[in-house]
């Protein structure tokens, strides 16, 4: 054991964490050349494209160090969106090391900090790294005492590095020999492994992957797992290289992968501890906390009858990804779907795109919203996730929204845009410090609501791309949100309403129906599209009827005749109008989070 050194790479997005895992594979020659190609870890189609890591990835490397000693590294890339920190806090929780990636040109960054506090709170051991140091715009001396300011080491722990060229590899897995604790734990101790991930495989079910913390893992044994308290063989076991290596046993403090057979998703729960069934612990491993969802979205099949399938497959995504939650939701308009829990925008995008893409289903998502907590007046505490949840306002005493403290880190010279931005979104100055001449860190509390849309995005283009964003819930603050339907010809479409603050209702709800206006096709009678609060109406837009020309076949004579025929048409309008049937066009769900301000 004294020969094994399980670490993991931390940092904000775009600082090279992928590429120099891409380095430190090809330099101790884990990976052949022929298999070598950019972000080697990245095994989904959709990381290569958006050149983002969304799962934290395992691989172990065997290491000769230059005493002549082999040694065993297990790596776990990590992402570095704010989206996804419920990966790195699992790949943490494997680990006893971090290497912390530091962007010679950006500096420290948001999530540099974030990441950095979820690996001390693990007691994690920390090598500063400061990558990209090839490029034109390094400031290596300052991103120096920037690093020394944050984590108070000396100047000489700090490694060069350049993931690209490779400077500074062999230096950096020096000190991951030296530097990093090896593995504790009693290998003669009774089994016990910690879930880190899963993942499904239609020809060998679910495959599972863990970190030794005590004894060992044999092939033919009989394990069990604690929470669900149920046994397995396993029927394969074996170490994580580029592909899986099968051995005959996984031993104390290693990295491994365990296939039983097992072919029902709810079975495998990530943080779990596998035991041995014939003599096992009884204490489970402690610090995985549960996962909170941000943003709930409803999530429906575009065909009704497609239903259980789509149930299938949120069960196999679940596995590869633990931070989705789901329950099941009906809605008038939609029918029967699945009202799912996801940790941000980019979260819900990268869900949904996998579905389409691993599993071909086409689905309709529904508006974006966070969950409120409403006060009945009789004191009872009702949960609301969504707008069909929320209580008639006559027996509400009152509604509480999410706040969350922001950190922005930004140059002096984009303050006014991001006060500007943070203010309008219903947010209060907290604090604002210099960290250093050329950065400043502004720390705001405001309401999860308004962020849930498109405030990442605005921020990057208010500061040009220099601003970074993290975040963390502070509890709930009582605040005036109000139930905004949509109604067509008087019908409520529920998929489309939305819960909002009171200020913004008006404005929201007017641009809304300029919206709808321009998507939905025109009918051969009048649409009323109307945006109410309660019984209130605040804005209207009318799409006029498409009359045929029933006079075109009327020519000369008298104009009575045209009359006649017109009037016979007004009639039938209006016995139309009676039975019209409005179809609305999936764009129109869409277009509530393309509302330009």
């Amino acid at each position: 054991m004294k020969h094994i050194r399980n670490f993991c790479i931390i940092a904000h997005i775009d600082h090279g964490k992928s590429t120099l895992a891409d380095r430190l594979l090809q330099t101790t020659n884990t990976i052949s050349e022929r298999e070598m190609m950019d972000q080697v870890l990245d095994d989904m189609d959709l990381e290569r494209e958006k050149g983002i890591t969304i799962k934290s990835h395992a691989i172990q490397i065997n290491y000769k160090h230059h005493d002549g000693q082999e040694y065993i590294l297990n790596l776990i890339d990590t992402p570095g969106h704010v989206d996804f920190s419920y990966e790195v806090s699992r790949a943490l929780a494997a680990c006893e090391g971090a290497l912390l990636l530091v962007d010679a040109t950006q500096g420290i960054q948001a999530q540099t900090i974030s990441n950095l506090y979820l690996a001390v709170d693990n007691n994690l051991e920390i090598i500063p790294v400061i990558n990209k140091i090839d490029m034109d715009g390094a400031m290596i001396e300052e991103v120096k005492d920037q690093i020394i300011e944050l984590i108070g080491c000396k100047s000489d722990d700090i490694l060069l590095a350049s993931g690209r060229t490779g400077i500074g590899i062999e230096g950096i897995l020096d000190a991951i020999v030296n530097r990093i604790p090896p593995p504790k734990g009693d290998a003669n101790a009774p089994l016990q492994a910690l879930i880190f991930d899963s993942v499904f495989n239609s020809f060998r079910g679910i495959i599972v992957y863990y970190r030794i913390l005590n004894g060992s893992i044999k092939k033919g044994e009989k394990i069990k797992f604690l929470s669900t308290d149920m046994d397995y063989g396993a029927d394969e076991v074996g170490i994580l290289k580029l592909t899986m290596q099968e051995q005959k046993e996984v031993k104390c403090g290693d990295v491994g992968y365990l296939i039983t057979g097992i072919k029902n998703a709810k079975e495998v729960k990530v943080g779990d501890t596998i035991v041995n069934a014939v003599n096992p612990t009884v204490s489970a491993i402690q610090g995985f906390e549960e996962v909170k969802p941000m943003v709930f979205a409803g999530i429906f099949p575009v065909n009704t009858e497609d239903f259980e399938e789509l149930r299938d497959c949120m069960d196999k995504l679940q596995l590869n990804d633990a931070s989705l939650t789901y329950e099941l939701e009906t809605s008038q308009a939609l029918g029967f779907g699945f009202r799912c829990g996801f940790l941000g925008l980019l979260h819900m995008e990268i869900i949904q795109e996998r579905l389409e893409r691993e599993f071909n289903q086409t689905v309709i998502t529904t508006v974006p919203n966070v969950s409120f907590i409403a006060y009945s007046t009789k004191g009872d505490i009702i949960p609301v996730n969504n707008p069909s949840e929320m209580p008639d306002p006559t027996q509400m005493s009152s509604i509480e929204e999410p706040f969350i403290k922001a950190q922005i880190i930004t140059k002096p010279e984009y303050i006014g845009n991001i006060m500007t931005l943070c203010l309008g979104k219903r947010g209060m100055l907290i604090n604002q410090s210099y960290l250093t001449q050329t950065r400043v860190e502004l720390i705001f509390e405001m309401p999860l609501t308004e962020i849930v849309f498109d405030f990442y995005d605005k921020l990057k283009s208010q500061t040009r791309g220099y601003a970074s964003f993290d975040y963390h819930p502070i509890g709930y603050r009582e605040s005036d949100i109000v139930k905004m339907d949509i109604l067509l010809n008087g019908d409520k479409v529920d998929a489309l309403s939305a819960l909002i603050h009171r200020s913004r209702s008006q404005d929201f709800g007017r641009k809304l129906c300029e919206k709808l206006k321009e998507l939905l096709p025109r009918q051969q009678f009048q649409i009323a599209i109307q945006a109410a609060i309660g019984a209130k109406v605040v804005a209207r837009e009318n799409i006029s009827a498409m009359r045929k020309d029933v006079t075109a076949k009327c020519y000369g004579g008298d104009i009575s005749r045209k009359r006649k025929l017109l009037e016979k048409q007004k009639e039938g309008k209006k016995r139309m109008r009676q039975i019209g049937n409005v179809e609305v066009p999936q764009e129109a769900f869409l277009a509530v989070l393309k509302l330009d301000d």
